[in-house]
C-alpha cells in the first residue's frame, strides 16, 4: 500500500511540474471578513478568476507567472510575487482606500443602479444583441466538435484504498487536477461527436447533421449521452434566461438582470485589436438562480468578446456544487462576432460542502468553419423520424486526427484504454450491472437474452387480493431491439387467484415505424383512474395496490382484455395507432357492483369489442434509440392526443353500440425565472348507452401520494360522466418566494401551487341503464350542477427528496364521505 502511495505522490508531483503556475487561496478584509468577488489575476494579462462567497478562489495556467494582482472596489490593489509554480492556500489581506472610504456602502456589495457606467453599457449591449452573430444572415452553417466528459473528483488516498476500488486500481493512473476547482479527478467516460450544422433564418429552421460519434465503449451509452445533451441543452447568453438543469438562470445579460445583478466597470484593453470594456457582475440577493463573472464587450459593436459564469453557491439546485462556463468569440468580417469555443463544467454531488466527493460532467463544444447565405431547399430541414447511420459510430483514428478541433490531452487519450481493461474486471461487471437494475428495474441475464422484472412490482395489496406477489420478464438483445416478448405471473393470496399477462411488439419498419403489437392480461384492476384511454395491455394502473388508504380499497375489476394494435410515425413525433380491443369486466369485489339492466334482466359481466383510431403529437419531442422501444431524452415537451373509438355489437357477441371521442392537451411552461407551470386539459365524450364499466370517471385518489392529473379529495367512482371536461394547473415557483423569506432561505424549500377542475354530465338513459336495486351500487352523480374543484399548496424539496401537499375540496360537500381537506406527499430526485 506504501508503494501504491508513493506512486500516487510521485505522479501529482510530475502533473505538478507540466502545469507551470497554480495558484489557489483566501481573500479577507482587515476584519477578517472574507472578501465576494474580488478580482485575482495574474499581473499583466487578463486571465483571473473572482473570490466565491467565501472569498476563496482557484487560478492556473499553462504559462510561467511570477505575480498575482488582487483587486476590488473600496480597497487598494494587491500585487503578490509567485515564487513558486505552485501556491496553495494562500491568505490575503485587502487594505479599505483612504480616498474611498465614502464608498464604503459600494463596498459592501449593493452597487448603484443610477450613474453606473457598467449598466449603460449593459444597456448598449441590449440595442445591438439582435445586430450580433447569425442573425445577420439569411443563412449559415458551420463546423461543431463537442467532447463530453464524467470524471469522479477528489482522488485522495481514502478512495484509492476503498473496498470499492480494490481490484481495480490501475483506474487512478489517469488522474489529473481541474484547472476550475483545483481539485484532483480521474476520467471515467468521454463522448466525441463531429457535426455540420445548418441553419435559415428567414424559415426559422437548424438542422445538426451527425458527422462521426466516438465513446468510452458501453453498450447503452446512447442514453448517457441524450441524458448529458437534455441537461446541457444549448443556450444563448443573450436570451434573458438560461435554462440549465430543468432550471432557468437569469442571464448576467438579461434585461431583468439590473434588479438582479451589480454591475461594476473594471478595466478595459484590446483583445485581438478590439479595444474592449471589462465588466464584472454578482448577485443582489442569496438563494436565487444567479451567477457571477464577468465579461468583455466591444466598444464599437457591443457585441461580447468573451464571458464566464459561476453558479452562485447558495443557488436553489439540488446534487449540483458548481457549475462553471466560459465562451469566447472570435470577429467575422471586421464586426461580426461568432462564438468560437463554449466550455461547460458542473460538479455533481449529494452534499454542497467543498470537502464533498462528486462527480464533474464537463462539455466542450468547438466551431469554425463559418459559412454564409448558401441557401438549402426546405426539405432539407424536415425531421426525419429514422435517420441512424452505423458508419457514423464506426469513424477511424484518421478521420478523429482530421475532424477534431481540439486535441485530446493524455488522460482523456487514456479513457479509452481505461475503460476497455475495465470492462473485463468482474467486480466492475457487478457494479454496473447493479446500476443497471436499479435504473431500469430490470435483472438482466448475461447468459440468455432475458431480463426478470420489473422488481418494483413484485409485492403489492389490495383488498380484494391481499398480499400479491409477481414475477415477469422480457426479451432483451439490446436497447435497440427491433421486436420484444414480455409477460408476467402474480398470485393473490387473499383470494387464491393467478393472473397473467403477456405482450409482443415487431418493428416492422425503421423508417416510420410501423409497429404491430399484441398481448392478453387477466388480472384485478382499479378502472377509472385516467380519463384518457391508456391502450397499453399490460398497463396496470397505479390505484390496484394501496396499503394505508384513505378509505376501502375495495372498488376494483376483474379484467380479460385482449388486444390488437398497429401504429406508425410517418412524420417525426406525429403517431398514428389503429387497433381493436375485446374485454370482460365483473366486479372482483363483493362489496362493488358493476350490474347494469337488460331486457332479460339484471346482468353482472359486460363482454365488449371496441376498435380505435387515435392521433398523437409530441412538438419538440426528443427519443433515445430506434428499436421498436425508446427512451424519452427530454420532458419539456407538449402533448396532444385525440382518439376515435368504436364498441361494435357485432363483433364477438358484444354487448353495446356506441362512439367515444376523446381529447387531451398537456404542456409544460418554462416562466423565466418564476419556476415551471404544468397545464392539462382533457374533454371527451361517449355516444351511447354503456354500463358502468365503460363509462368516464373523473379520476380520484385514495392514497396519500401525491398524483399528477388526479383529484386528491376525491374517492374512486366518486363522478361519473359520460360527457366531460377537465383542467389542472401545476406551478412550481422554484423556491423563489422562499428565497426572499430570511428564516426560510437556507432550507431551499420550493413553494408548489395547484388548482384540479371537472366538469361533467350523466344522460338519463344511462342512468337508468345502470340503476338497480344492488346495495353496492355506485351513486351515479355527475359534476353538473356546478365545476368541481380542488386547490393545493405544496413545499417542495424537503431534506432534497420529500414534497407535501395540502390539498383542499371546494364544493360538493354534499356528497357521501366527502374529504374537505387531505394530505399527500411524494419522493423524487430533481435538481
Amino acid at each position: 500500500m506504501n508503494l501504491r502511495l508513493l506512486f500516487i505522490f510521485f505522479y501529482f508531483g510530475m502533473i505538478t511540474a507540466f502545469a507551470q503556475t497554480k495558484v489557489s487561496g483566501y481573500v479577507f478584509d482587515e476584519y477578517e471578513q472574507p472578501v465576494s468577488f474580488a478580482n485575482v489575476l495574474f499581473q499583466g494579462s487578463t486571465k483571473g478568476t473572482i473570490t466565491d462567497e467565501n472569498g476563496k478562489f482557484y487560478l492556473e495556467s499553462d504559462e510561467t507567472w511570477d505575480a498575482l494582482t488582487v483587486s476590488f472596489i473600496g480597497y487598494e490593489t494587491l500585487v503578490i510575487p509567485l515564487e513558486k509554480k505552485v501556491n496553495y492556500n494562500l491568505k490575503f489581506i485587502l487594505k479599505e482606500e483612504a480616498a474611498q472610504l465614502d464608498q464604503v456602502l459600494i463596498v459592501s456589495g449593493k452597487q448603484s443602479k443610477k450613474n453606473n457606467p457598467a449598466i449603460d453599457i449593459l444597456r448598449k449591449i441590449w440595442e445591438h444583441k439582435r445586430k450580433n452573430g447569425l442573425r445577420l444572415y439569411n443563412q449559415y452553417q458551420y463546423d461543431k466538435y463537442e467532447k463530453v466528459e464524467f470524471d469522479i473528483n477528489t482522488i485522495d488516498s481514502a478512495l484509492i484504498k476503498s473496498k470499492l476500488f480494490r481490484g481495480m486500481e490501475f483506474v487512478f493512473e489517469e488522474v489529473d487536477t481541474s484547472n476550475v476547482t483545483g481539485k484532483t479527478y480521474l476520467p471515467i467516460f468521454i463522448n466525441e461527436a463531429v457535426s455540420t450544422v445548418y441553419g435559415d433564418n428567414v424559415i426559422s429552421k437548424e438542422k445538426e447533421v451527425l458527422n462521426g460519434n466516438k465513446n468510452s465503449g458501453f453498450s447503452d451509452n446512447q442514453v448517457i449521452i441524450d441524458f448529458v445533451d437534455d441537461l446541457y441543452s444549448d443556450y444563448n447568453i443573450y436570451d434573458n434566461y438560461m435554462k440549465f438543469f430543468d432550471k432557468s438562470f437569469v442571464s448576467p445579460l438579461s434585461r431583468t438582470g439590473i434588479n438582479t445583478y451589480n454591475y461594476v466597470l473594471m478595466d478595459s484593453a484590446y483583445i485581438d485589436d478590439k479595444w474592449c470594456y471589462n465588466i464584472k457582475y454578482y448577485p443582489r440577493r442569496k438563494n436565487e438562480l444567479t451567477f457571477k463573472g464577468d465579461f468583455w464587450v466591444a466598444d464599437s459593436t457591443y457585441a461580447i468578446k468573451e464571458i464566464n459564469l459561476q453558479a452562485s453557491k447558495s443557488a436553489n439546485i439540488n446534487w449540483v456544487k458548481d457549475i462553471y462556463i466560459e465562451q469566447e468569440f472570435e470577429v467575422v468580417s471586421d464586426s461580426v462576432f461568432l462564438v468560437k469555443r463554449d466550455y461547460m463544467m458542473s460538479d455533481f454531488a449529494f452534499k454542497k460542502k467543498e470537502e464533498a466527493r462528486g462527480i464533474y460532467g464537463k462539455r466542450t463544444t468547438l466551431f469554425n468553419n463559418y459559412k454564409f447565405d448558401i441557401t438549402k431547399d426546405k426539405k432539407f430541414y424536415e425531421d426525419e423520424v429514422f435517420n441512424y447511420d452505423q458508419d457514423v459510430y464506426d469513424r477511424d483514428d484518421a478521420f478523429w486526427d482530421a475532424n477534431r478541433m481540439e486535441a485530446l490531452n493524455k488522460d482523456e487519450k487514456g479513457v479509452y484504454k481505461m475503460l476497455d481493461t475495465l470492462k473485463t474486471v468482474k467486480k466492475f461487471k457487478h457494479l454496473y450491472n447493479l446500476g443497471s437494475i436499479l435504473t431500469s428495474g430490470y435483472i438482466e441475464f448475461n447468459s440468455l437474452p432475458l431480463d426478470y422484472g420489473p422488481i418494483f412490482s413484485t409485492f403489492g395489496f389490495n383488498e380484494v387480493e391481499g398480499v400479491r406477489i409477481r414475477t415477469g420478464g422480457r426479451t432483451y438483445f439490446g436497447k435497440n431491439d427491433l421486436w420484444r416478448l414480455e409477460g408476467y405471473l402474480a398470485y393473490g393470496f387473499k383470494d387464491d387467484k393467478f393472473k397473467y399477462g403477456f405482450s409482443g411488439k415487431w418493428l416492422l419498419d425503421k423508417k416510420n415505424r410501423f409497429i404491430i403489437s399484441a398481448g392478453n392480461r387477466r388480472d384485478v384492476e382499479q378502472i377509472g383512474v385516467n380519463l384518457t384511454t391508456n391502450t397499453d395491455v399490460l398497463g396496470r394502473s397505479f390505484a390496484s395496490s394501496g396499503l394505508i388508504t384513505t378509505g376501502p380499497n375495495d372498488k376494483l375489476t376483474s379484467i380479460n382484455l385482449t388486444s390488437l394494435y398497429i401504429e406508425t410515425e410517418p412524420l417525426k413525433n406525429v403517431v398514428f395507432k389503429i387497433g381493436g380491443n375485446y374485454r370482460t369486466l365483473e366486479s372482483a369485489s363483493p362489496t362493488f357492483s358493476l350490474d347494469y339492466n337488460t331486457e332479460d334482466g339484471i346482468v353482472s359481466e359486460i363482454k365488449q369489442f371496441e376498435s380505435s383510431l387515435s392521433v398523437s403529437y409530441f412538438p419538440k419531442r426528443k427519443m433515445t434509440g430506434f428499436g421498436v422501444e425508446r427512451l424519452h431524452a427530454n420532458d419539456d415537451y407538449a402533448s396532444l392526443f385525440a382518439q376515435v373509438t368504436r364498441g361494435d355489437k357485432e363483433f364477438f357477441n358484444s354487448d353495446f353500440d356506441y362512439t367515444k371521442l376523446q381529447f387531451s392537451y398537456t404542456q409544460p411552461w418554462q416562466i423565466g425565472g418564476f419556476g415551471r407551470l404544468t397545464t392539462v386539459v382533457e374533454a371527451g365524450k361517449t355516444i351511447g348507452e354503456v354500463p358502468l364499466g365503460l363509462l368516464s370517471i373523473v379520476p380520484g385518489n385514495q392514497s396519500y401520494f401525491s398524483i399528477y392529473n388526479t383529484f386528491s379529495q376525491l374517492d374512486y367512482y366518486e363522478f361519473v360522466t359520460d360527457t366531460y371536461a377537465s383542467f389542472h394547473v401545476e406551478h412550481n415557483f422554484n423556491g423563489r418566494l422562499f428565497s426572499r423569506i430570511p428564516f426560510l432561505r437556507k432550507l431551499n424549500w420550493r413553494e408548489i401551487v395547484s388548482f384540479r377542475s371537472a366538469w361533467g354530465e350523466l344522460s338519463d338513459e344511462n342512468i337508468a341503464l345502470n340503476t338497480t336495486d344492488n346495495p353496492y351500487a355506485v351513486p351515479l352523480i355527475a359534476p353538473s350542477n356546478e365545476i368541481y374543484y380542488e386547490y393545493g399548496f405544496g413545499i417542495g424539496n424537503i431534506f432534497k427528496v420529500f414534497r407535501i401537499d395540502f390539498n383542499f375540496r371546494g364544493n360538493y360537500f354534499d356528497n357521501p364521505d366527502a374529504r374537505k381537506f387531505g394530505v399527500t406527499g411524494t419522493f423524487g430526485f430533481y435538481f
